[in-house]
């Protein structure tokens, strides 16, 4: 996708909608449009049927700024002739409107703008009799009464230019009723119209703050590239930021993705994650120091989270920039770092157990087998082995012992690992193969309940491949969100029935309908993620078969030695014997797995190598 042509319609369509009305533009807001290529030609229109009367200190920040020539003439064309301020006339001063918590931060003390759950002022507008009474019964908390006449205002259609306000507060009824998919559907509706609805600016925070409770922003990512930037709420800004880098890195638009995620604030909660992106984003450009700077940024940075989940989050994050530092170092070659940067991951960590593997390889190709041999062994404890997919795990363990050679036990691993992940390969490819053509696409609803909703005794799919799958936000998100629908169903019957049997119906409508949708969505990230699976298998796989003929090749080699010199020790009944680290304590191994021990483990084993 061209994000320019993409931007810069968004951006002409804003200009169409608001052609009759004055729409004030800022400095900031026209270099946002500036910085994040949105055409010159398209900015100049903008500036122009803006109606927005500028400074001579507008044009001398755009100017330094570095803004575009035809950019700083056109704000100059509109700039008016600066005198000494004055009072408006009483008749002309500007009614006065309830200050949003955002607009009132920095007398708040610096609240973080991203803190708020997305309450922001209303229009002062009235309407019809019939609207201001529902919404009346809105703010006196009367929920149901207020909810139902809302709707059957909708329905009977008496009302059709307050459409968009009767939309608004039904969403927002619901929204108090803390049934959030149906709100965000009513909320949906409203940013829909576009930036020049006197709704969009108050709904579209609301969708925010719905995002943030769900954690699913599937929603705001279907529309958020159809926003012009400028048309951002204060409010909802760094979110939307935040997804526009997002949705472009996903895109491989590396450059634009990173003007936009670096306008998300320092304050806000997304601001970790839209590091942890950049530091992604450098590496994937080869920029390899700005990437470990991103990377520890996020690692040093200092967060004040809201809850434990938020905390879990952050932590996950941190350590996840330790992994990719370390990857980095991995790549060229400086394993001491690497393996430092390793050792830093929290021992309690979801990622963990990964952090040791891949540090196993750090240890292996500088040949130090028996670290490598401890490292895995940890993994493979029952501590892990139910919860952790590391297929790779066991590959590496196989090619440890071959590297000692210890064929027969290298050969051993090897056919266990053969008969373990065949099997899940072929069911792998055989779920995933339904669906390639363009017709079983349409059926992606289907792939989800094949795993997620229907019985499924019979798989050879292990849980902690789904654990594993899970990990990718975008899934968790839509099944949690899914369940989120489930409890709302259970909450719309438990109304009283005059309000089931109306807006109820409705709802349930809504909500089946998205639910199909969700399911779709769903199936196809199953989808995608299992094809993934399905390909590392079959690399380590062959992988396995490459290794065990160079097995079968090292016996014999092994065998001609050993005729050759009848008089060489055999090594092959020597034990293996398991032990912590002697900077600890010095331990032998029993096979009982204790959780201080884990990650200390060390192999002293010889090997047969002749």
């Amino acid at each position: 996708m061209n994000l320019q042509k993409l931007i810069g319609s968004a951006v002409l369509t804003a200009t169409l909608l608001v052609s009759s009305t004055a729409w004030a533009l800022s400095v900031d807001e026209i270099m946002n449009m500036y910085n994040v290529k949105v055409p010159v030609s398209i900015i100049v229109q903008t500036i122009d049927s803006s109606g927005t009367h500028f400074t001579t200190a507008d044009v001398r920040a755009l100017s330094e700024g570095g803004a575009d020539p035809s950019i700083v003439e056109a704000v100059r064309r509109h700039a008016v002739q600066e005198t000494a301020p004055t009072a408006p006339p009483p008749q002309q001063a500007a009614p006065a409107t309830p200050a949003s918590s955002f607009d009132s931060a920095d007398e708040l003390g610096g609240v973080p703008e991203e803190s708020y759950t997305g309450e922001v002022g209303e229009p002062e507008d009235t309407g019809p009799v019939a609207i201001e009474e529902a919404i009346k019964r809105y703010r006196a908390k009367k929920y149901l009464g207020a909810s139902l006449g809302l709707y059957d205002l909708l329905q009977q259609g008496t009302y059709p230019d307050q459409e968009s306000k009767i939309q608004y507060y039904l969403a927002r009824t619901l929204f108090d009723m803390g049934m959030y998919h149906s709100s965000q559907y009513y909320f949906m509706q409203v940013v829909r119209r576009g930036p020049n609805n006197p709704y969009f600016k108050y709904a579209l925070p609301k969708l925010v703050a719905i995002a943030k409770l769900t954690g699913n922003n599937y929603e705001l990512m279907r529309i958020v590239a159809k926003i012009p930037p400028q048309a951002f709420p204060r409010q909802a800004r760094n979110h939307l930021f935040y997804l526009m880098g997002v949705k472009l890195f996903d895109e491989g638009e590396l450059s634009q993705s990173a003007k936009y995620l670096q306008q998300v604030s320092p304050k806000s909660d997304l601001y970790l994650r839209a590091k942890y992106i950049e530091g992604e984003i450098h590496n994937e450009r080869g920029k390899l120091k700005s990437s470990v700077k991103a990377f520890r940024d996020v690692y040093q940075a200092e967060a004040d989270p809201r809850d434990d989940i938020e905390a879990k989050q952050i932590n996950d994050l941190k350590d996840l920039s330790l992994v990719n530092i370390a990857r980095i170092y991995y790549g060229l070659e400086r394993y001491e770092n690497a393996t430092n940067y390793y050792k830093l991951v929290d021992r309690q960590s979801t990622y963990w157990p990964e952090s040791l593997y891949e540090r196993a390889w750090t240890s292996f190709v500088q040949n130090d087998i028996n670290d490598t041999l401890g490292l895995l062994l940890t993994v493979h404890s029952p501590y892990y082995s139910g919860t952790e997919y590391l297929p790779e795990a066991t590959y590496l363990r196989a090619l440890s012992f071959f590297q000692l050679c210890e064929f027969a036990e290298a050969e051993h691993i090897l056919l266990g690992f053969e008969d373990t992940y065949k099997p899940m390969r072929a069911e792998i490819k055989q779920f995933v193969g339904q669906y390639s053509s363009p017709e079983g696409a349409k059926l992606a609803d289907q792939a989800y309940d094949a795993y997620f909703s229907q019985d499924h005794r019979a798989s050879t799919l292990s849980e902690s491949l789904f654990l594993r799958v899970l990990r990718n936000r975008e899934l968790s998100s839509l099944v949690n969100h899914m369940e989120l629908m489930d409890d709302e169903v259970g909450a719309i019957e438990a109304q009283k029935s005059e309000w089931q049997a109306s807006i109820g119906v409705h709802l349930k409508q809504i909500i089946e309908e998205d639910r199909q949708r969700y399911k779709r969505k769903a199936g196809a990230v199953l989808l995608q993620e299992m094809s993934q699976q399905y390909t590392i298998l079959g690399d380590l796989m062959s992988q396995s078969q490459i290794v065990r003929f160079e097995i079968v090749d090292a016996q014999r080699q092994d065998y001609e030695y050993k005729m050759s010199n009848p008089n060489v020790e055999s090594a092959a009944d020597m034990t293996v014997d398991y032990s912590t680290s002697k900077d600890i304590i010095y331990w032998p191994f029993n096979g009982e797995f204790w959780t201080d021990e884990l990650g200390y483990y060390k192999y002293t084993e010889h090997g047969s190598c002749q």
